[in-house]
């Protein structure tokens, strides 16, 4: 997924499409991109740990087919000792970390900081319940559309996929601002075919993209 930083122009881009989206509708785009939704220490620490003891039974089965022998304290210690070595390598370079963790693992994370950020940003507290959260998170390379309960009686899942692979695709190119673009014009089509503008209509939640 993308590596390239959003430059400010890239941001200045996408407050423009997010204001003329809304200029057509009386629904909200909040847009924010996550680096990465966990530290994933733990998952990583714990995979790491039954990597190791995976090993050291091989190796243990291994010397004793070739008639080798190890005292048992002996045996425990280096055990211990090449897994501080992972876990201190795990905890000096973080980037490791998600490599270590099931795809699974990943994915509920970054769904989680999703509905977290929709709650923290106020996306759902629009007056008609009409927010719509357009969220990626970098290192899962993950991406998700949160939808106010306003939004999904009419709108299903299926149309939110769309936009989803869409984005994951520019994405994939490094192209994470025209996807972020291309995300707020679809879903700025979908929120004016079912809550056109109406008159006295208020901006109820800030036109950019949001880093975390």
């Amino acid at each position: 997924m993308a590596t390239r930083p959003i430059s400010p122009q890239d941001h200045e881009r996408i407050a423009t499409a997010i204001r003329a989206a809304e200029s057509k509708t009386d629904g909200e785009i909040y847009c924010v991109v996550a680096h990465a939704s966990d530290g994933y220490f733990f998952p990583a620490a714990f995979m790491a740990t039954v990597g190791m003891l995976v090993v050291s039974l091989a190796v243990g089965y291994g010397l004793e087919a070739w008639w080798l022998s190890i005292r048992l304290p002996h045996f425990v210690l280096a055990q211990l000792l090449a897994l501080a070595c992972v876990l201190a390598l795990l905890w000096a370079l973080p980037g490791l970390r998600i490599h270590l963790v099931l795809r699974r693992l990943r994915y509920q994370a970054a769904h989680a900081n999703a509905v977290k950020q929709f709650l923290a940003r106020n996306v759902h507290r629009t007056t008609a319940r009409t927010g719509v959260l357009v969220f990626v998170s970098i290192a899962e390379r993950y991406a998700e559309v949160v939808a106010d309960s306003g939004i999904d009686a009419k709108v299903g899942q299926h149309v939110w996929d769309g936009v989803v692979r869409d984005l994951t695709a520019h994405a994939g190119d490094d192209r994470l601002a025209d996807g972020f673009i291309k995300a707020i014009e679809q879903v700025g089509a979908v929120l004016a075919e079912h809550f056109p503008v109406t008159a006295g209509d208020s901006n109820e939640l800030d036109d950019h993209l949001v880093e975390i």
